[in-house]
């Protein structure tokens, strides 16, 4: 991936960041502001995935495995209203 290709999807996932917290302040809203935060955070992991600085997957893979258990708790544990 070419560095202005990553800056820009780093930028669009900035961009989708800022729109899903500006959904979340509302109930009507809040599911849109829902899938912008899942959209910008797919689209910034992989930029990250297939950017150049990444030297070791298996690292990253671990951490997303131990970032999965750990969200995956919380989410059972967490009550939604």
């Amino acid at each position: 991936m070419t560095q202005g290709l990553l800056t820009a999807a780093y930028i669009i996932a900035s961009i989708l960041f800022i729109l899903s917290l500006g959904g979340l302040s509302n109930q009507e809203t809040a599911r849109r502001g829902n899938i912008y935060g899942m959209i910008g955070m797919l689209i910034a992991v992989f930029a990250t995935i297939w950017g150049s600085q990444v030297t070791s997957y298996e690292v990253l893979t671990v951490a997303m495995i131990i970032g999965a258990i750990i969200g995956t708790i919380v989410a059972l544990k967490v009550e939604m209203t």
